[in-house]
């Protein structure tokens, strides 16, 4: 199962489609306990056939940017519209991945989003699982996806 692919088309397709943005996917990477600085995410758990998480990444500057382009609205701090819009795009980016993931999306479960801001923070899944991280570019500037599933037997 390529995670990769599902991360870049569903990444895409959402910019693309509500957004209204286009974004450019940059060379997926595998890393581990990847520390935020200064960013918003929005995270989604997986549980039932595939168990792990979704996460978007974004720097403050870049969260505003998707938010203003998401609200049609001008957002010039982070605040509550910023947190929900992130959440949102996390949201979507789970029901996509949840359709790639499964033949018909039903025996995969998801949580509702939660959304993290700050100067520093590690996010990381509880259990064994396989990682991609992926950048996209934007003309406003870089963020990532993240896409943990439990590792397979």
């Amino acid at each position: 199962m390529d995670l990769a692919k599902i991360i870049a088309d569903a990444t895409q397709e959402i910019f693309e489609t509500m957004i209204m943005v286009e974004v450019t996917p940059g060379e997926p990477s595998r890393e581990n306990g990847q520390k935020h600085y200064c960013t918003v995410s929005g995270m989604i758990g997986l549980a039932g056939l595939f168990k792990g998480m979704i996460a978007i990444h974004a720097p403050d500057e870049v969260a505003k940017s998707i938010t203003s382009s998401f609200l049609g609205m001008d957002v010039d701090e982070v605040n509550e519209d910023v947190t929900d819009a992130i959440g949102e795009l996390a949201n979507m980016l789970a029901g996509n991945a949840k359709m790639a993931l499964s033949q018909n999306g039903k025996d995969i479960t998801l949580s509702i989003p939660s959304t993290i801001s700050g100067e520093e923070y590690t996010i990381s899944c509880a259990i064994d699982t396989d990682r991609v991280v992926m950048p996209f570019t934007m003309e406003q500037g870089k963020f990532v996806v993240e896409l943990q599933v439990e590792k397979q037997e």
